[in-house]
């Protein structure tokens, strides 16, 4: 991975404007996947749990990714969920909220399977308003279920092909009908592997309620 800093920057602006920002309450809306680079593609490092904090280090300029530290992980997590304490979304007001910009060089050796995921079968439905199931933003996405031990088995046990879609799998996203499901035997669930992650999905509302990892 390379980081390079946006035009006119030096590295002592973009360590200031971190620290600055590090002094907000920067949590993730749901469980949220950290992953190696900008983008859906790239394998998932880590899980920010809900109501986390996260380290802000900067946000791209043309796209809604932004790269993050949590722990002592350090990747990139989708900025539409990430939210400062006024309970805004971190991207889509960086210039308020003083986030550095960077810039990105792709770096294909950490893509899912050397980047080779398939054509892009549609988009996640749902985003950072339309994913927030009965819940205020800073109060978690979407409703979560606990399966049983026999589901979770079964989908690990028997994988599908990858299917790559537009934007960040979390719970409470839909499916669209593009994207063929797997039936999970003697269960309420379908399943599907999308962006790099197991998915449980509900059958009638093609809402993801699980994510199996």
């Amino acid at each position: 991975m390379t980081m390079k800093l946006a035009m006119g920057t030096t590295i002592a602006g973009l360590f200031l404007a971190s620290s600055a920002f590090a002094e907000t309450a920067v949590t993730a809306a749901t469980d949220l996947n950290l992953r190696a680079g900008p983008g859906v593609s790239y394998e998932v490092l880590s899980v920010i749990p809900a109501a986390q904090a996260v380290t802000v280090d900067g946000c791209l300029e043309a796209s809604n990714w932004c790269q993050v530290s949590h722990g002592e992980v350090s990747g990139w997590a989708s900025g539409d969920y990430l939210i400062a304490m006024d309970e805004t979304l971190v991207y889509t007001n960086r210039d308020q909220q003083v986030v550095q910009t960077v810039t990105y060089e792709r770096d294909p050796s950490s893509t899912i399977g050397g980047g080779a995921a398939g054509a892009i079968a549609g988009a996640i439905i749902g985003g950072p308003v339309g994913a927030l199931i009965g819940a205020s933003i800073g109060m978690g996405v979407g409703s979560a279920v606990t399966p049983s031990e026999r589901v979770t088995t079964y989908v690990r046990e028997n994988p599908l092909d990858p299917i790559q879609l537009e934007g960040e799998v979390v719970v409470g996203a839909g499916i669209p009908e593009t994207v063929v499901l797997a039936e999970v035997p003697e269960s309420e669930y379908y399943y599907a592997y999308v962006n790099g992650v197991r998915v449980l999905v509900e059958r009638d509302k093609r809402q993801v309620v699980y994510i199996v990892r």
